[in-house]
């Protein structure tokens, strides 16, 4: 159940307001009493919510009084109150991670082979983007019809952010893609590359129905291959990432015809 705890009072300050509410007007002795707050708690307890400005006081009373403030605006104060707490604590961990990307740098490409995997549509999209966000010098994209167990357009959104990326770090990048595909993806996906991207020397996207895999070539050494499930047709089983020079420049090879033979995409 949901309490003022969760908004960021202490106990005995939720019990301070709330029995302000049900006195109204009262002093800090009386509101103890209604309260169960220690005296020689509340009026600590008073000046914290009033700070919170959930009450009000009366000043030129003897004793001074209290009133609290209409639950919705004192609910709208602590959810901006959080708002706040969290926007400070989001722009720390990014200069956190401004500072530890400046110190972490990974080791330099060694030769031995490699290989991971992932099983399932959630985890095949993280490997896909996370090896996106790898690449140093380019990504030659492969895509096949849409799986339906993927949201593609929400994926499409992804993908294409982590491509814009990509391009900002100076990767060049190529798509080959059937057209069902082109069709099924969101139009703000097609807004954005009109806008943004068509004109781009180092972005190219072309179409072809001599397409029947998906795969994904990082930086010439890497190549990640879509597993289709082989119990159900159409629907995407994983996704195998392979560390491999030799092998990756076998899929270049037989990439290349395929691409020099494709359009050149037009939203």
């Amino acid at each position: 159940m949901a309490s003022l705890r969760d908004l960021g009072l202490s106990e005995y300050e939720a019990r301070a307001y709330r029995a302000l509410l049900d006195t109204g007007p009262t002093t800090a002795k009386e509101l103890s009493r209604a309260s169960d707050v220690p005296m020689g708690r509340i009026y600590d307890v008073l000046n914290s919510i009033e700070q919170y400005n959930l009450v009000r006081s009366q000043t030129a009373s003897r004793p001074k009084k209290y009133v609290a403030v209409e639950p919705s605006t004192a609910l709208d104060r602590l959810l901006d109150d959080k708002r706040r707490e969290l926007a400070e604590k989001a722009d720390q961990y990014e200069s956190i991670v401004d500072d530890l990307s400046d110190e972490l740098v990974a080791a330099e490409p060694v030769e031995e082979k490699f290989w991971t995997a992932a099983v399932g549509p959630d985890d095949t999209i993280d490997l896909l983007l996370e090896r996106l966000t790898a690449a140093d010098d380019s990504i030659v994209m492969v895509a096949a019809d849409p799986s339906p167990q993927m949201d593609i357009r929400t994926v499409g959104e992804d993908v294409l952010d982590h491509l814009e990326e990509a391009l900002d770090r100076d990767v060049s990048v190529n798509v080959l893609m059937t057209r069902d595909l082109v069709d099924a993806l969101s139009p703000n996906v097609g807004r954005r590359y009109r806008r943004t991207l068509q004109s781009r020397d180092d972005f190219d996207v072309r179409t072809s129905e001599d397409v029947t895999g998906s795969f994904n070539l990082i930086d010439g050494v890497e190549v990640c291959i879509q597993v289709p499930n082989p119990l159900s047709s159409g629907e995407t089983f994983g996704m195998i990432d392979l560390k491999d020079p030799e092998f990756a420049s076998e899929v270049y090879e037989e990439y290349v015809p395929r691409w020099r033979e494709a359009t050149p995409l037009e939203f």
